[in-house]
């Protein structure tokens, strides 16, 4: 059967009491392993979940820190967590066992991290002033570029970590195209930015004004507009891997006007408003590849909330090497690529071609041998 997209209004549910004021979030690229992280006095914790936040694990092995940011790699194997007074940690096995890195003991605000997890790009700012480190060996070595020390808040990697940008609560954006080997300053709009997303190719972005809008560019940070998005105090942001479904959560303290959930299907040019608990100041949120599964942390709680809509994968189709390429976004659930001679027939065949993950644009890639037949491909649940 095919499925059919049913994003627009999503229900954030309730996923699983945890520690108090879980900060940071990040997910798979299917969105089925997610890792928070928590603060909480000096005993802040880590948890992964490899279910899409039904069920969530405390890891153990990781030190006891205010932890505050985290990244995943796309297939949730390679993680990396910042806290607010140490060094970056980092994990090769989904979570399980930490280690600390070489990057200096500070407040790391924000951590993004390429597909592969081999390139990593971290802020030391807000609330003090620091510069932007990059690793390109997962983490084992950190380096410094020419990005002057700012307030930073917020930073965003394109799927082969060559594409960055960086965000400060002063009102900076900064781009780079080399992994962070040189930054061009973009912005000083004097707007108080506390997040930032990017599409897999680095070129559509998307970023949150603490005390406004929300602003999106398409063409990798050279020029910015405001989207139609409501005036709120927005503190974090996600989005799909092509830049077209977006989500974006508040953390207005007045509790007679809670934060909110918006979501957009088109970029950013409409927005909706979806329902979620009463009352949540949110911290962070986390999107699958493919923009159907979110997960969204709140500041004044325990609870990690998540939501899940209908993905309808779309396939595209390329010749390479003389090959015939299906390829499709990363999906948030699970489908088999089958084919057919002849459209009139329900003779479709379930190709046992295994999916390899390109980690540039994370979509599936299957290469199917060139035919004198017509063929017919479809993607449908197993």
């Amino acid at each position: 059967m095919f499925f059919f997209c049913l994003f627009g209004a999503v229900d954030f549910s309730f996923a699983q009491t945890l520690t108090p004021y879980c900060y940071g979030i990040a997910s798979s690229a299917d969105g089925s392993k997610l890792v928070a992280v928590a603060s909480y006095g000096n005993n802040g914790e880590i948890y992964t979940s490899t279910n899409s936040g039904t069920k969530w694990t405390q890891q153990t092995n990781a030190p006891n820190l205010n932890w505050y940011s985290v990244a995943s790699s796309a297939d949730g194997t390679k993680l990396a967590a910042g806290p607010e007074n140490g060094p970056i940690y980092i994990s090769t096995n989904s979570g399980v066992d930490w280690m600390p890195t070489t990057s200096p003991s500070t407040f790391w605000t924000s951590i993004a991290s390429s597909a592969d997890g081999t390139k990593l790009v971290a802020e030391q700012g807000h609330p003090g002033m620091g510069p932007i480190y990059t690793s390109d060996d997962s983490g084992l070595t950190w380096s410094t570029n020419n990005v002057p020390s700012l307030a930073w808040e917020g930073v965003a990697s394109s799927a082969d970590g060559t594409k960055l940008v960086a965000v400060a609560t002063t009102g900076e954006i900064y781009t780079s195209t080399n992994s962070g080997g040189f930054w061009l300053r973009r912005a000083a709009t004097g707007l108080f930015w506390t997040s930032v997303a990017s599409s897999a190719d680095g070129t559509k972005l998307v970023a949150a004004w603490g005390i406004g809008g929300i602003y999106t560019s398409p063409n990798s940070g050279a020029t910015w507009a405001v989207t139609s998005a409501p005036t709120e105090l927005w503190d974090s942001v996600a989005s799909s891997v092509d830049g077209s479904r977006l989500v974006a959560v508040s953390d207005d303290l007045d509790t007679s006007n809670p934060g909110i959930v918006i979501t957009s299907t088109n970029s950013g040019l409409t927005w909706t408003t979806n329902t979620g608990p009463d009352f949540s100041y949110w911290s962070s949120v986390a999107s699958s590849a493919d923009g159907n599964k979110l997960a969204a942390t709140p500041y004044n709680g325990s609870t990690i909330y998540t939501s899940r809509t209908t993905p309808s994968p779309q396939l595209s189709r390329a010749f390479v090497s003389n090959n015939f390429e299906v390829s499709w976004i990363v999906p948030s659930m699970n489908f088999a690529l089958q084919q057919n001679s002849d459209l009139t027939t329900t003779n479709w065949v379930t190709l046992t071609n295994v999916p390899t993950l390109n980690f540039t644009t994370l979509q599936n890639l299957v290469n199917l041998p060139p035919t004198n037949r017509t063929c017919f491909y479809r993607l449908a649940t197993p």
